[in-house]
């Protein structure tokens, strides 16, 4: 497929939040652009969860290239018989969904999950030594002019008459001269000649020295990215090595990430079937519930045949009748239902799971609307003593459905909504009842001297006062005294509204960075937009300046003395008598 066909949804790459017992939970947001398909993944591991982003990926492109595929198809002309026997094909593999399932074993094996690649990158190379210059790249030195050969011929006159013999005698020495100055020149020459070949050599030789440098610095910085990478790699199989070893010891997350990458692990690409689900373990009563969103029926492959029109050179699709069409849906969607309770309770190794309940979820188009609607379709709770007693290989999956008491609509297909038999429990168990502290404050109160339990409470209705006039709400959690979330607002204006966390601190000394950096780190684990801390003191400039690029908002005595009366409250803030209480 192209390039940058997926993309995450946020800058980052994944963002954190808390799960309901305060573990941190890595989030990723991803949408795949060419099917136009979202997905939120979640994992307490962030390695597990971009495997997890991976096999998502891997899917939704094996999924498209399909798409891109049958579009190349509609743009040539293909061979209609081919067609026809890839739609029997394909009708027939959904009609043995289940039975696809009972040739595998569906625990999970957990080296798949492991990183075993190579080291791919290549050395940097080292840099060759010049070689030195051989003696024939340089000129040899010329022999002097020997002053024998100078010596002047005298003849008899010569001898005779001095002023003849001395004649010859000086012009013998003057070209002997002239021959010893030519030797000079010519071996001056020679020299810088030479002198040029030894200095590229020695240049050539500092660059050597130099790339040899450089190259050192190369192999030191690849040889640490290698061992980086391997170490990466041991931590990231530590990981698997630790949820195995968890899933063992029966701790509740593992036994929810083992049975997601059981169902992850389920195939069902061939037929471009959305994958989208929740799970939740109850270990009191060793239930798996199961938020399964199966597909609507537009997503179920019709085409039973394709035919060559040759007088239009043209290929005309055949597809299931009305009647055809919602009975094989029906049969789809009870498949994927026997399908997935099946591969968990084969999946469950350590027999943590002795019942499930599986509530089947549609989103579709209402027709009547031209709305989406989302509504729950099937719903079963079964025992794995009572399921497995069941030989699937010969089981019509509707009927096995009816016989476990699963509870769904007479024709599947109208996705008439029932009522789940059992639901995830969503809601934030943080939250608890508000307690209406303002009514007992009088005039003068001195804030910082309050319970510090009443303070957070009257710091929940102060921010409700402030948030109620555009619909918003505040609610309180449970007091800890930890730095945790001491209340949680919900603003929804759509441009500066969303969730807001909210921290109450009834101080008499100076706030530090520490907490600034606690509440920045609560904001970004609870998925907020803002973060707002509020106390009956002030903060240091650490504090300010590490608030100052992010969305928290530091709220000090005099700003909350200010919103106190904006709301019709008269009271002061004395630290000095508190700090004298105290004592």
């Amino acid at each position: 497929m192209a390039q940058n066909e997926f993309r995450y949804l946020h800058s980052e790459d994944y963002y954190e939040e808390f799960t309901r017992s305060y573990d941190v939970r890595f989030v990723a947001e991803i949408m795949h652009l060419g099917l136009k398909k979202v997905r939120t993944l979640k994992d307490s591991s962030s390695y597990i969860l971009e495997n997890k982003v991976k096999q998502q990926f891997e899917t939704w492109d094996s999924q498209y290239n399909r798409v891109l595929q049958k579009e190349d198809k509609e743009k040539n002309v293909i061979n209609a018989d081919q067609l026809t026997e890839e739609a029997k094909s394909t009708q027939e593999s959904l009609e043995s969904i289940l039975h696809h399932t009972l040739e595998i074993d569906d625990a999970v094996e957990w080296n798949s999950l492991k990183d075993f690649p190579n080291f791919e990158e290549i050395p940097p190379s080292k840099p060759e030594e010049p070689p030195k210059p051989n003696q024939s790249e340089y000129k040899p030195k010329i022999d002097p002019p020997s002053e024998s050969l100078f010596k002047p011929d005298l003849s008899l006159f010569d001898k005779i008459i001095p002023s003849l013999k001395e004649k010859k005698i000086q012009k013998a020495k003057e070209t002997y001269n002239l021959s010893l100055e030519k030797w000079r020149s010519e071996n001056d020459d020679i020299e810088y000649f030479n002198s040029i070949i030894d200095r590229e050599y020695n240049n050539e030789l500092e660059e050597y020295r130099k790339r040899l440098e450089d190259w050192d610095k190369e192999v030191k910085a690849f040889e640490s990215r290698k061992k980086e990478f391997y170490q990466k790699q041991k931590e990231n199989n530590q990981v698997v090595d630790e949820l195995k070893e968890k899933f063992h010891q029966k701790d509740i997350n593992a036994i929810n990430e083992y049975f997601e990458i059981v169902l992850n692990n389920s195939d069902y690409s061939a037929f471009n079937f959305p994958k989208d689900f929740e799970l939740e373990f109850l270990a009191d009563s060793n239930t798996l519930i199961v938020e399964y969103y199966l597909p609507d029926i537009e997503d179920v492959p019709t085409l039973k045949e394709v035919k060559y029109v040759a007088s239009r050179k043209e290929l005309k699709e055949v597809h299931l009748s009305k009647t055809q069409k919602f009975k094989l849906y029906d049969s789809v969607i009870y498949q994927i239902i026997i399908r997935s309770i099946h591969e968990l309770f084969e999946a469950d190794v350590i027999n943590s799971v002795d019942y499930i309940t599986f509530n089947g979820w549609v989103e579709s188009i209402d027709k009547a609307k031209g709305q989406k609607t989302n509504c729950c379709i099937a719903s079963i709770h079964v025992s794995k003593e009572e399921f497995l007693k069941i030989d699937l290989l010969h089981v019509d999956p509707k009927l096995c459905f009816k016989g476990l008491k699963g509870v769904a609509s007479t024709k599947i297909y109208t996705h008439t909504a029932i009522k789940p038999i059992q639901n995830i429990d969503k809601s934030d168990k943080r939250f608890i009842h508000s307690k209406d502290v303002s009514g007992n404050i009088e005039e003068g109160d001195n804030l910082a001297t309050m319970d510090w339990e009443d303070f957070e409470h009257l710091v929940r209705e102060l921010f409700h006062k402030e948030f109620s006039s555009n619909g918003g709400e505040v609610k309180v959690t449970q007091s800890s005294r930890d730095g945790g979330v001491d209340a949680i607002a919900f603003n929804p204006d759509p441009i500066m509204g969303g969730k807001i966390v909210i921290q109450a601190k009834r101080y008499t000394n100076t706030v530090g960075i520490s907490a600034i950096r606690d509440l920045w780190g609560t904001t970004m684990n609870e998925g907020a937009s803002k973060g707002i801390i509020v106390t009956t003191s002030n903060y240091g400039p650490e504090a300010y300046n590490f608030a100052k690029d992010k969305p928290l908002s530091l709220i000090n005595g005099s700003n909350l003395l200010y919103l106190m009366e904006k709301h019709g409250y008269n009271v002061k803030i004395d630290l000095k008598a508190a700090k004298e209480a105290a004592n």
